[in-house]
């Protein structure tokens, strides 16, 4: 359901649980997970995006050794690891290099506050999911920065839009006319 599902791998006690690396951990409380999911929010938010396009899913590994970095079991390393996977479906930078170029930053600067600089070692990847391939509530998303995404972004939710911009756009490879 939407642009960015986001999900985080963590230890039971990351992200952000009080403590830094070198004591011991505590459960997170929700104020730390808020202000991660509000830090990533605001990296599409700030694009025009709607904020329901951004879902944030924490899965919480077992500290029984389900994780390997390097063939070793991840509770041998002595800072806890968390991987962060987003999935890009309304907008696409892999072909812009500019782009590209400030998403990474926008990423970087979201997550470091969080993780980097509370010690714990970290990675994160975006896969580009095609936008053919892409529904919300039954809906095909509006082109992005068209007036009615712009409507979805105030309303923050999915709503019928009818628009001359529908006829003929692309979706991914094939052409497409939507009625409602």
């Amino acid at each position: 359901m939407s642009i960015t599902p986001l999900t985080i791998y963590h230890p039971q006690t990351t992200p952000c649980p009080s403590g830094s690396s070198t004591t011991p951990p505590k459960p997170s409380p929700p104020e730390s997970k808020s202000a991660l999911v509000k830090s990533i929010t605001s990296i599409y938010t700030s694009s025009g995006l709607p904020a329901f396009y951004v879902v944030i899913n924490f899965i919480p590994l077992s500290p029984d050794d389900n994780t390997f970095i390097g063939g070793e079991p991840s509770s041998a390393r002595s800072k806890p690891f968390i991987r962060f996977v987003a999935e890009h479906i309304a907008v696409h930078v892999s072909q812009n290099p500019d782009r590209q170029e400030r998403t990474i930053k926008r990423i970087d600067d979201a997550l470091r506050p969080h993780v980097e600089e509370k010690g714990y070692d970290w990675e994160w990847h975006v896969d580009e999911t095609p936008r053919a391939l892409w529904k919300i509530n039954g809906f095909v998303p509006p082109p992005f920065g068209s007036k009615a995404e712009k409507e979805w972004a105030e309303l923050n939710r999915p709503v019928p839009w009818e628009e001359e911009e529908k006829e003929g756009k692309q979706r991914g490879d094939r052409r497409y006319v939507v009625s409602m």
